[in-house]
């Protein structure tokens, strides 16, 4: 029930943002769909087989048996229902964030992250391109965050659908007015803002790195307001992979053990 709750969610989500980025784009494409859908989509139906078969629900059951063991922080205390919801979402996002900074820094992380960042336009595929490797080890780290924490099994629930669906919107092709924008970046992560982390700029891409909620970049002063090219017509992905043809899908799943590429 759980997987179906968060498939539910997901491609629904999927559904509008494909949607309105067809009806109202905020950047024209030079690069086809056809030539980038089939590997990012190839990348996601890969990834979910994968899951299906083998970790898919264990952030929920790890959840489940924290609580059921009374292990973890949240678990030693007598506390509000939404208190423990609410600590649950924020603790677990300003995990992501942090995990997400890590995966930029240690060159042996960055093999599997680059896959994402490799993608040479910005669109809600862009959301389910990474590395199955990636995903594995995200749920790792997601399951020893949840029982250190002793997380509120609801809240993960909530919480997977909420990442998957910012993710789903802020990599989505869709603009705002300016100041339609500047306000929602005081509460969430819009797509100028995190498209501006998949800029081939160095400065750029090392910024921005939150999923959800924006105060975590502020806070930890890795936000970057602007970009130095406009956003219609900035350059996405990174400067050692600049030819779509060299990142088919066996190329891609491939990437992580070849030698990096910086320039």
């Amino acid at each position: 029930m759980e997987n179906l709750i968060r498939l539910s969610f997901a491609l629904g989500i999927f559904g509008i943002m494909i949607g309105w980025e067809t009806l109202k784009p905020k950047r024209l494409t030079p690069i086809n769909r056809k030539q980038r859908w089939p590997i990012n989509l190839g990348l996601a139906a890969f990834n979910m087989l994968m899951m299906r078969f083998t970790v898919g629900s264990l952030a929920y059951l790890s959840a489940v048996n924290a609580s059921q063991q009374s292990w973890g922080l949240l678990n030693q205390f007598i506390l509000p229902h939404w208190l423990t919801i609410t600590a649950t979402l924020l603790i677990l996002d300003f995990a992501v964030y942090c995990q997400h900074i890590v995966l930029h820094k240690w060159p042996l992380l960055w093999r599997l992250h680059q896959v994402h960042h490799t993608d040479l336009e910005f669109d809600a595929t862009t959301a389910v391109r990474f590395h199955p490797l990636e995903i594995i080890l995200s749920m790792i780290y997601k399951v020893a965050c949840i029982y250190l924490l002793g997380a509120n099994p609801v809240a993960v629930i909530a919480f997977e659908i909420i990442l998957n669906g910012a993710a789903t919107f802020n990599h989505s092709n869709i603009g705002f007015s300016e100041k339609m924008d500047k306000t929602l970046r005081w509460l969430i992560i819009t797509p100028d803002m995190h498209r501006i982390h998949h800029s081939p700029i160095p400065t750029e891409t090392d910024s921005n790195y939150g999923f959800s909620i924006s105060c975590w970049d502020r806070l930890c002063k890795t936000y970057t307001a602007e970009s130095q090219h406009p956003q219609a017509t900035m350059p996405i992905g990174l400067k050692a992979f600049r030819k779509a043809t060299d990142l088919s899908l066996v190329g891609l799943l491939l990437m992580p053990f070849k030698a990096l590429r910086w320039d």
